[in-house]
């Protein structure tokens, strides 16, 4: 089995890190003195975060990090910061190194600095310092700390203040063996190098012909790939470009019908709020997905203008049906507008008929965020009453440019769109990793929100237990070099956890998310059985 970290949170996980401080700071390096119950509790136990390598339910390494005033070492030689050759802003204490004897060949010890490599920098903390046994001083280097100040303690049990910055940990060992997260997030994306090479360029003016060249040539591309008549660039997130559709609509008056079954449907609402647009909604259980009979029902009863709905609801990994809205709308006279953030470059999509459609560069189009869509039908004139930056059609009548823009953010998108000179073969990849996932989710006794006949291929959401918290497992997930969605608010308060599909993950490493993710789960099941 192979190892796995975490951030101990069980109570026999506490109970093994007694026992193995006791067996290292006691009976071999003779720090404290021995007791009966060949226990020892650190006197910063309760502000103490111990980071755990477990082989099965067996603790054979911990670290811990603390991050309270004063520290361990200020104690010893003084304020810590007159000490240090580097200047520091944040820095952490780490302590209570220790890695059971029969498992020092290295391994061990190697992914917990990795896995304390990754818990630092998600907290931002900029140094990490430790008394390091004497001992072990040549592990500790090549691990990437360094020596400052003087030695600690006695002769049976000297130590040397040590400190740990991104830059010494890179040049380290262990820094050079570091992979890169895995990436399972809906963004930001995994960038490829001929987009990072494209937002690295050296800048030109968006006034020069350069840049009205290759405006016009992604404008071409993206019309293209989803089939759109107009669509304008912002320099802006997704929320831009539904705030710009929001300010559209109010152009056109009358009522509407916003569509909600998940956290992003809400947030048209709250768009349209904004707004002052006058609005119904059609509200269903979020993970499932509108029945054609229960819209067209309500659009027989009521007087509306125009309908608003999220294409992929990306909250809950379901695919609303844009054919069947596109149809309803055609069938009742309205115009129809769709949020397409999550699902351009992700999913087929054909916005023929579509008045308005909002999208951006940083999700499965795998980009730099900065830069988002709107989709139009119509040409759109320029309406003095919507503010400059939300008026599309101030952006239609200067040919995409009315204002400073940035080279770097389009040369990246550019970039980006050459992976989709066949757009089949990006489908189809993103539908088998969702595939493989899946399945191994269900194998696992995992939940996977939505129905597999209305999922989008592009993200799955996970159902946890009451039990079992979401933010720990995406946590213990990240110290183990897999970086998934959990963070969000709305994923927070229903305990959901989110992998995406979207960025080119190979097998090997979604085998071995799968087997992490069901280990965690496995630990948290049988220590909540007990």
């Amino acid at each position: 089995m192979s190892f796995i970290y975490k951030i101990a949170n069980q109570p026999s996980e506490f109970e093994q890190i007694i026992e193995l401080n006791y067996r290292t700071f006691v009976e071999e390096i003779p720090q404290h003195e021995e007791n009966d119950s060949r226990t020892l509790i650190d006197k910063f136990h309760e502000e103490n975060t111990y980071i755990i390598c477990l082989k099965g339910e067996r603790v054979i390494g911990m670290i811990c990090v603390r991050s309270n005033r004063p520290f361990s070492l200020d104690s010893k030689i003084g304020n810590v910061e007159n000490h240090l050759p580097v200047e520091v802003e944040n820095p952490c204490e780490v302590r209570l190194l220790a890695v059971d004897a029969a498992y020092r060949n290295g391994r061990a010890f190697l992914g917990l600095v990795q896995a304390l490599i990754r818990f630092c920098l998600k907290l931002g903390y900029d140094a990490a310092l430790i008394s390091g046994t004497t001992r072990e001083q040549k592990l500790y280097e090549q691990m990437g700390f360094k020596p400052f100040a003087y030695l600690t303690g006695n002769e049976d049990a000297a130590f040397q203040p040590m400190y740990l910055t991104k830059e010494t940990f890179d040049a380290g060992i262990a820094g050079r063996l570091l992979k890169e997260q895995v990436n399972f997030l809906p963004g930001p994306a995994t960038i490829a190098a001929e987009v990072s090479q494209g937002l690295s360029t050296v800048p030109y003016s968006h006034r020069s012909k350069e840049y009205e060249s290759k405006l016009k040539l992604v404008k071409e591309q993206l019309k293209s790939l989803v089939n759109a008549r107009h669509v304008q660039l912002l320099h802006g997130t997704g929320t831009l470009a539904n705030d710009v559709i929001a300010g559209q609509l109010r152009q056109l008056g009358g009522r509407g019908l916003i569509l909600v079954n998940g956290e992003f449907g809400e947030r048209l609402v709250n768009h349209a709020e904004r707004f002052g647009l006058l609005f119904d909604t059609i509200e269903v259980e979020w993970g499932t997905t509108f029945l054609e009979e229960e819209v067209k029902a309500t659009l027989t009863q009521g007087n509306y203008e125009w309908m608003w709905a999220v294409h992929c609801e990306t909250s809950t990994g379901v695919l609303n049906d844009i054919d069947m809205l596109k149809e309803a709308c055609k069938e009742y006279g309205l115009k129809l507008s769709i949020d397409c953030i999550s699902s351009i470059g992700a999913v087929p999509i054909d916005l023929e008929g579509v008045s308005f459609a909002s999208g951006v560069s940083g999700k499965a189009l795998a980009s730099y965020t900065g830069l988002s869509f709107v989709f139009h039908d119509e040409v759109v004139k320029p309406a003095n009453n919507l503010p400059r930056y939300l008026d599309l059609g101030a952006y239609s009548a200067a040919d995409g440019i009315p204002y400073s823009q940035s080279s770097n953010l389009l040369n990246a998108l550019a970039g980006a769109l050459k992976r989709y000179k066949n757009p089949d073969i990006v489908y189809k990849q993103i539908a088998n990793r969702h595939r493989f996932i899946r399945n191994g989710l269900e194998e696992a006794g995992l939940t996977v929100l939505s129905k597999e006949q209305y999922s989008v291929p592009a993200i799955m959401t996970v159902v946890l237990p009451v039990s079992q918290s979401a933010k720990h497992l995406g946590d213990n997930l990240y110290l183990n070099g897999f970086s998934l969605h959990y963070e969000s608010s709305y994923l927070q308060q229903k305990n959901w956890i989110q992998i995406s599909c979207m960025n080119d993950v190979g097998e090997k490493d979604m085998k071995k998310m799968l087997r992490t993710l069901k280990g965690l789960c496995n630990m948290h099941n049988e220590a909540s059985v007990r």
